[in-house]
């Protein structure tokens, strides 16, 4: 596999930014590897500057349900590129994406377009602060909500890969406000609420896992949630920047049957350019300023890009997708898991409709403690198996694959063949 190019690169990036890279994932570091710097995608593929091409299981993190540079989309954006990229101000797109958005997440009766999830979640805390006069919000072990100091306390997703699951510079007040819990654990969940009873604004999680590895919630877990919110007068909030239109057109909360009180959304309703939202009851989001004192505002919110490529792809989400993606994912888990069983390697394989990961551990991965049992080092060489036989994988053990419409069944088995060698360098290690 030639790497001279993205070497190069890497070089001089070192030489501008932190890391040589913009997201700490990408720099390839928890899997002993120099990253590879992609110069176009199409479909399912990914090609690197020196020429490689390689079947994509990132798919920027999630929001390419429909691949990359679908046809359409790009004749869509293309138009919408002529008659501006930004205005500063308000335009018919915000109004028809926000209505579909309403439409398919019936509990997010208001919605506030934002540009990243991270800028979602924060702003969502802060209503729920508002709401109810409190300080203090809930969060899980793993789960992963941005990177603003509320919620770098036992981070998941990259802080987790760098072993720092608080970061410096996050203050202790902050810090101090952020309580934390057990994914899958209601019990834990009583426990934090019973030691802050009446201090606590809001509880916010991941309805499907997806920044420690793909980890679904447990029957009836977050039906629990809900009732112990309820029951406290805290506000739930739903991170479905993940889970949002790709566990689901409803998302995580519409399979669950659980109406969180607000929502975070990301990734596919900006098609994967730069956007987030937030919104639930009308009531909270009355709060949010001009319409309440609640201040937040954004100068690329709702740009005409980002709201253009919503509205193409929400349009596009139809139950045959949903149902050609479960089945790919059923595919690929079961080729994975057979792969390490073949090669005599320990590994769980956690799968959620387009989404799975698999664990390199011999134990049921239901929680972050038994996520980070995983062994990061067969993780590694996997990783780096893998890419020479032209599959890309997420950079990190704890971090999701994702499909979509583009991929095929010959990607599939491509891939599955692709593990089987990879896992045998597995095995190889492990004995030495």
């Amino acid at each position: 596999m030639r790497t001279k190019r993205s070497r190069q690169l890497f070089a001089r990036a070192l030489q501008i930014l932190p890391g040589g890279v913009d997201s700490p994932v990408r720099a390839f570091k928890a899997v002993g590897a120099s990253p590879l710097f992609i110069r176009r995608a199409h479909g399912a593929r990914l090609e690197d500057v020196d020429g490689n091409e390689l079947i994509d299981y990132v798919m920027s993190w999630g929001p390419l349900v429909h691949g990359h540079a679908p046809r359409g989309l790009v004749k869509a954006l293309a138009a919408a590129a002529r008659e501006g990229t930004s205005y500063g101000a308000p335009s018919p797109l915000e109004v028809d994406l926000g209505e579909r958005v309403r439409r398919l997440m019936p509990s997010l009766e208001r919605v506030r377009f934002v540009s990243s999830g991270t800028e979602a979640a924060m702003s969502a805390v802060r209503v729920a602060r508002a709401a109810t006069g409190r300080d203090k919000i809930v969060k899980f072990e793993g789960c992963y909500h941005g990177h603003a100091d509320p919620f770098l306390v036992q981070a998941g997703s990259g802080a987790l890969t760098l072993g720092v699951p608080t970061s410096p510079g996050v203050t202790r007040a902050a810090a101090g406000d952020t309580l934390l819990a057990s994914y899958n654990d209601l019990d834990s969940v009583h426990r934090v609420f019973d030691a802050n009873r009446g201090h606590v604004a809001a509880l916010i999680v991941e309805p499907i896992a997806g920044n420690m590895g793909v980890v679904p919630p447990a029957d009836g877990f977050l039906r629990g949630l809900r009732d112990v919110c309820s029951t406290e007068s805290a506000l739930l909030i739903f991170d479905e920047v993940i889970s949002g239109f790709r566990a689901a057109p409803g998302g995580a909360q519409a399979l669950a049957g659980v109406r969180p009180d607000l929502t975070c959304l990301g990734k596919i309703i900006g098609g994967g350019l730069p956007v987030g939202a937030y919104g639930g009851r009308a009531d909270l989001m009355g709060l949010v300023s001009p319409e309440g004192p609640v201040y937040q505002a954004g100068t690329l919110s709702g740009n005409p890009l980002a709201m253009t490529a919503g509205i193409w792809c929400l349009d596009r989400l139809k139950p045959r997708l949903y149902r050609d993606l479960a089945a790919l994912g059923t595919r690929l888990a079961a080729g994975l898991a057979h792969a390490a069983r073949e090669a005599g390697v320990a590994m769980q394989v956690n799968a959620f409709g387009s989404l799975l990961t698999p664990f390199f551990t011999d134990q049921r991965v239901h929680d972050y403690r038994s996520a980070t049992s995983s062994n990061t080092e067969h993780y590694a060489r996997f990783f780096r198996g893998m890419i020479t036989r032209g599959v890309y994988p997420p950079p990190s053990q704890f971090e999701a694959w994702f499909l979509s419409a583009a991929h095929t069944v010959n990607d599939v088995e491509k891939t599955i063949t692709a593990a089987r060698k990879a896992m045998r360098e597995v095995r190889v290690e492990r004995r030495s």
